[in-house]
């Protein structure tokens, strides 16, 4: 259209990045508004200005090299959210479903692409392995009603693992055959062999590693995102090295990080804000630039391909969803919910199409069927999701009551100068919760200075709590910043707990300090003193995001105490978190009481129990049995309290021995018996 205009296609750098971001702004709002997913706006905006469209920008090679790197980014990114905690729930559900969802469309798919379409098989099966796997676009709708710990959510959730690696591992073989001419025993060996290689080399070096660099170059937030980067593209680089393609190796390198950067993490925010303001984006526009419209207006191809394959994918889909949920039991409700979720299609189909026009195996009318798939499946998985996840929650007994439960008002008082601030910090990040709108709530009381630089004091605090906002406004979570001036610093936190009518109170330890004076002098028995409501007194040897394992102590006669099972769930939480095992120790003999104990409470999470004759023998099976990365939490009642233990007055002295020098005591809620009920399941 635009060829007898002087100056286009667009050459120059600037003009061509100007006009790139400025799809990336305009194209999402633009297409949300319709009720489509941001990435579809991006893509018919690649379309409309790439070659086959106005042609206002060329396919340059800049465009080419950006989208690689945004595929690369964006199964990187695809690894990183996997639910992992969801599979470790019930990893025989996710297994079946995710097996059932991938092979049965997929089946399905190469009998109607070679029988209707005409395709040969390699081709058809590659085709059938991209709407075989599925992506969460629902996921916001699930987590919005509160049910994605229903057994059947976290199916699905667990089953993206299995469909994801299955579509990867056959667009290794596909690309192999198309590349060698022909499947042979020497092709699988090969195949099997890298994967084998890139698998253990990644989950073998990556984990140490990681916790290594996080733990000593906490500080230094950008150097964290690159490294993650780094290690991301030398994933990539292997696998191609290995004769696999770079976004396999860049999707177990996700799988790799998956438990060591949390939701809600600032490193965790820093990589979505980058990927989706960035990498993506160009991914997505360099697909847009290589759709054709004009194979669409030639002939009826290409709405034949997506008919075919659209409507293939979500009969499978539906039979997989009721089949499964019938075998486990689930009612109808719950089946309606897996459908949905499990036919939604998004970025991740695009990208091993992509690799499937690159190889040859797919030609425009192909590429441009899975773009209308994506259309279509944008309307009905949240559809379909919206419509049953409303009854599933309202037919739900189980869920908790009150927004307070999963996203507690948290204060977080800090001392000038807290050298771990930064540690107190994430720790409340993890305990809230990532969608709440509950701020944490900082913290600083500040004794009057009878010399008169009580106002420069103010102004010092002030500017050291702004300093470690940014910190937490990079993590997008809420914050709201307090200084008081009070002669008791006990008495300011009390108060300024009931003012912000917080749930929790976290208050860090210092060890070169007796427990009982903590950072202010006494400060920790005064506002124990002083509140009911829970507090965490913590100290960490490690970041928490590096955690590894979370080791319970439970005093003897804690579960007659009113805020046992509060304390339980918010552990159980902190596990569902990080995406760590708990094992908890008892000073009884059955342990299957606890066992039972815990199973009451909220959120599905497995627990081991130990037996420990006295406080001694404690101390010695965790610092045998703890590892550098590990977290000690005891559960404890403010002094003379149901469970109290005179032990528990030197039990911080002793944690801070063990190798990981990290630990929580969780001082239970008092004076509230009837606010514990709400952490129970109801049958």
């Amino acid at each position: 259209m635009f060829d007898s205009l002087a100056g286009f296609p667009l050459e120059d750098p600037i003009y061509v990045f100007t006009l790139s971001l400025a799809v990336f702004l305009v194209g999402p709002l633009l297409i949300k508004r319709l009720g489509q997913p941001g990435i579809v706006g991006i893509v018919l905006f690649g379309v409309v200005i790439g070659p086959d469209g106005t042609g206002l920008v060329a396919h340059s090679d800049a465009i080419e090299l950006l989208g690689t790197v945004g595929l690369v980014y964006l199964l990187f990114t695809v690894g990183l959210e996997l639910n992992l905690r969801g599979f470790f729930r019930a990893p025989e559900n996710a297994a079946l479903f995710g097996l059932a969802s991938f092979f049965l469309p997929l089946t399905a798919g190469v009998v109607v692409c070679t029988t209707v379409l005409g395709f040969e098989f390699w081709p058809a099966l590659l085709l059938s392995a991209v709407f075989a796997s599925h992506t969460l676009l629902a996921y916001p709708i699930v987590n919005r009603y509160d049910i994605t710990q229903n057994d059947a959510v976290t199916a699905v959730f667990g089953g993206i693992l299995f469909t994801d690696t299955l579509a990867l591992t056959l667009l290794a073989i596909v690309l192999g055959v198309a590349e060698g001419g022909g499947l042979s025993p020497l092709l699988i060996g090969q195949v099997v062999g890298s994967l084998v290689i890139l698998f253990a080399t990644v989950w073998l070096v990556v984990p140490p590693i990681a916790r290594w660099f996080f733990y000593n170059l906490s500080d230094e937030s950008y150097f964290e995102f690159l490294f993650v980067l780094v290690v991301v593209f030398a994933g990539a680089s292997l696998a191609e090295i290995l004769g696999l393609d770079g976004i396999l190796g860049a999707f177990i390198a996700g799988v790799a990080f998956n438990r060591l950067i949390p939701q809600g993490n600032t490193l965790m925010n820093r990589i979505e804000f980058v990927g989706n303001a960035f990498f993506i984006p160009f991914f997505l526009l360099h697909v847009g630039m290589l759709v054709d419209v004009g194979v669409i207006l030639d002939g009826p191809r290409t709405l034949q391909v997506a008919a075919v394959i659209v409507v293939t994918m979500l009969v499978t889909k539906f039979v997989a969803a009721w089949v499964v949920g019938g075998i486990l039991s689930f009612d109808l409700t719950e089946r309606a919910v897996m459908f949905g979720l499990s036919s939604g299609q998004a970025a991740a189909a695009l990208a091993i199409t992509l690799l499937g026009v690159e190889a040859g195996l797919f030609g425009a009318a192909e590429l441009n069927a899975v773009v209308l798939m994506l259309l279509v499946t944008a309307l009905v998985s949240p559809w379909v999701t919206e419509r049953y996840s409303q009854q599933l929650a309202l037919s739900d007994d189980t869920d908790l009551e009150g927004e307070d439960v999963a996203d507690p008002r948290i204060l977080l008082p800090l001392p000038p100068d807290s050298e771990n601030r930064r540690d107190l910090l994430e720790f409340g990040f993890v305990l809230r919760d990532d969608s709440g709108t509950n701020p944490i709530h900082l913290l600083s009381v500040v004794r009057p200075n009878w010399s008169g630089k009580t106002e420069a004091n103010v102004e010092t605090v002030e500017r050291q709590l702004d300093d470690l906002a940014e910190f937490a406004y990079a993590a997008e979570a809420p914050l709201e910043i307090e200084t008081r001036v009070n002669h008791n610093v006990a008495s300011g936190i009390a108060r300024g707990a009931v003012e912000t009518r917080s749930d929790l109170v976290i208050l860090g330890w210092t060890p070169s300090k007796t427990f009982g004076e903590k950072v202010f002098g006494s400060i920790i028995d005064q506002v124990l003193d002083r509140t009911t409501i829970p507090v965490y007194v913590t100290h960490f040897g490690h970041p928490v995001n590096t955690t590894g394992h979370i080791r319970v102590v439970v005093p003897r006669g804690l579960d007659h105490h009113d805020g046992f099972y509060e304390g339980v769930y918010k552990i159980k939480r902190l596990a569902d978190k990080l995406g760590v095992p708990i094992t908890v120790y008892v000073f009884e003999e059955r342990t299957h009481r606890y066992e039972q104990l815990f199973d009451l409470v909220e959120i599905d999470i497995s627990a081991e129990f130990e037996t420990v004759s006295d406080w001694d023998e404690l101390q010695s099976d965790l610092q045998t049995a703890s590892e550098p990365t590990d977290l000690v939490v005891t559960l404890s009642p403010r002094g003379g309290g149901v469970g109290w233990d005179d032990e528990l007055e030197t039990l911080p002295n002793r944690l801070v021995e063990l190798p990981s020098q990290s630990f929580v005591v969780s001082y239970l809620r008092e004076g509230e018996p009837d606010y514990d009920s709400q952490f129970l399941r109801i049958d």
